[in-house]
């Protein structure tokens, strides 16, 4: 998946930091980032080439520091850079994928908390953690992180397979986000009812995973359907839901994803009914 970055891991703590000039820097536009392709990986700019661009320190992955932008793409050393789309991006191995997904997550949580939602002022980053304040009423914002669950709906040797109405075309499983006031679980029992009417038990924890790209933590269960298994679809959200045979499970085109992985599992008899 897309944080499996084996041996090198993420370093998220905050530092309180000034760039370096070989630092690299992540910098968005309208949902695009600023790289290029270099041999088959991607190069990002180092603050040495963005003449003073400001930025804040995000994270570091195999001693590389990465920085976030705080301005739009317009400095003269972002001319060797092309703005590209997320998901477009094609790499052999996660880790840079990773670091922008990640940093993704962290450019669009500045861009939305510009302005305190308690009084209106501008807000402006502190120094002793990774978080904004406002500077009159001292409320402080956090990173914000949506917990989400991906269910694999299991019918014996068949697993519930979803396509969303728009957006992603490729297979997925039945998601949603969590709700207040409800668990983990509720929130599987809930979605899976909204979505294709059905009732499940023996639910079970799977694997978690970050998404920066939605900023979500994605919580995956397998379960198993209870009672009837005519589906429901909910036209609304989905355009396609149906049983589908091990052998006939189409898996997703990269193997960024936890859906992507569950399906595989499956697909390859690693999981199984628990009832």
């Amino acid at each position: 998946m897309i944080q499996d970055i084996y041996p090198e891991h993420l370093e998220n703590s905050y530092r309180d930091i000034l760039p370096g000039e070989k630092d690299r820097v992540l910098t968005f536009d309208h949902g695009k980032v600023a790289v290029r392709h270099e041999e088959e990986q991607l190069i990002f700019p180092t603050y040495g080439e963005l003449a003073e661009v400001p930025c804040v320190y995000a994270f570091t992955i195999a001693d590389h520091l990465y920085f976030l932008a705080l301005d739009d793409v317009d400095a003269p050393g972002y001319a060797r850079y092309s703005l590209q789309e997320l998901r477009a991006l094609k790499l052999n191995g996660n880790q840079d994928i990773f670091a922008v997904y990640t940093g993704f997550h962290l450019w669009k949580w500045d861009r939305d908390n510009r302005f305190c939602g308690a009084c209106g002022h501008a807000l402006e980053y502190v120094h002793d953690e990774r978080a904004k304040c406002c500077p009159v009423c001292k409320n402080r914002v956090y990173p914000r992180i949506n917990p989400a669950v991906i269910v694999g709906v299991i019918n014996g040797e068949k697993l519930l397979l979803t396509k969303y109405k728009t957006g992603f075309r490729h297979n997925a499983l039945v998601a949603g986000f969590t709700e207040i006031g409800e668990t983990a679980e509720q929130t599987v029992e809930r979605e899976v009812m909204e979505e294709v009417g059905l009732h499940v038990k023996n639910i079970r924890y799977y694997k978690s995973q970050p998404w920066g790209i939605a900023a979500d933590l994605l919580m995956g269960f397998y379960c198993e359907v209870d009672g009837d298994d005519h589906i429901l679809r909910d036209d609304h959200e989905l355009g396609y839901a149906e049983w589908v045979t091990r052998e006939d499970i189409v898996l997703q085109p990269s193997d960024y994803s936890l859906t992507n992985e569950m399906m595989k599992r499956f697909k390859e008899g690693k999981i199984k009914a628990d009832s």
